[in-house]
């Protein structure tokens, strides 16, 4: 059974000016407003409830080199968010999780990681991949969760509990980044696979997620930033790029990857740019067409638990 939880955290986000706060938080309550929790209840749907995060504080000027913005508060979000995921999981049924930002992707990871581990897909439009080894401007771990998620990152965010990584590199699949993505080649070299916008325009969205799930699976986390889409499409997002991909795309990449799922994350939608709330009802269209099939085909042990 699919079980809505929301995860309100503006952490892992840079201030949009100085001394102000992101507006990703308000994500979860916009698509309730939107109807996604009625559509989804319509489906059989149940609701989780909410894990909230704690004080956003823009601490660049004082935060000391070698931690990232908000960081015990991320750790600690994470580490609550993960026992409510894993609660989910435990009862053997699918959450999806609405970010907030995708620094909640470490939350899931822990989840996934205590239950034996499985393989992520990661839809974003961007690579997410700034870590210490290539950047001396790590602050924000909505750039960089991929890049902890896989065990490249300081280990107070990528070895909570000592669990790096959160998923095994070789059965991560990336797909979404746009062709400037400045760690591009980075991410090919150690991922299992990684799949650029361009290429779900031009070899379809059917086999772009087949060829992920392939190398995720058979049971894998699914993580999906918004900004995949195009700024036409979606404009409300942290950091909108050209060359995304069209909101059928997105649909059919969902309705493909949901059934192997164990859980998905949805992030970055920010309702500050979305005043008469237009795009938080295409997200709403999209994610209650493409998502009534998640977990179907998901292995369960005795329990239910997925392994």
């Amino acid at each position: 059974m699919i079980t809505l939880l929301s995860a309100p955290s503006n952490l892992g986000l840079r201030p949009p000016e100085p001394r102000s706060v992101p507006g990703a938080a308000k994500a979860p309550e916009a698509l309730r407003e939107a109807g996604l929790h009625a559509r989804f209840a319509a489906l059989g749907a149940t609701d989780s409830g909410v894990v909230l995060a704690g004080r956003y504080v823009d601490d660049d000027a004082t935060r000391p080199p070698g931690l990232v913005r908000n960081e015990a508060a991320t750790i600690d979000h994470s580490l609550r968010l993960a026992a409510r995921i894993g609660a989910a999981l435990d009862r053997g049924d699918a959450p999806v999780v609405l970010g907030g930002d995708c620094a909640i992707l470490l939350g899931a990871g822990l989840a996934v990681s205590r239950r034996g581990g499985v393989g992520l897909v990661h839809v974003d439009g961007h690579t997410d991949f700034r870590h210490p080894g290539n950047s001396d401007e790590c602050a924000s771990v909505a750039g960089e969760a991929l890049a902890a998620a896989v065990g490249q990152h300081w280990p107070a965010i990528a070895d909570i509990e000592g669990r790096r990584p959160y998923f095994a590199p070789e059965r991560t699949a990336h797909i979404g980044h746009r062709s400037d993505d400045e760690e591009q080649e980075e991410v090919r070299a150690l991922l299992g696979r990684v799949t650029p916008a361009s290429d779900v325009v031009t070899l379809g969205a059917a086999r772009v997620a087949a060829d992920a799930a392939a190398v995720a699976g058979p049971d894998y986390w699914l993580q999906v930033d918004v900004d995949v889409l195009d700024p036409e499409v979606m404009p409300a997002v942290d950091s909108p790029d050209a060359g995304g991909i069209r909101a059928h795309e997105l649909t059919t990449l969902l309705q493909e990857l949901a059934p192997h799922a164990v859980g998905i994350s949805i992030t970055v939608f920010d309702p500050d740019l979305d005043p008469d709330g237009r795009y938080a009802r295409l997200l709403v269209d999209i994610l209650t067409a493409g998502l009534p099939d998640l977990g179907s085909r998901v292995r369960r042990d005795d329990g239910g638990v997925p392994g």
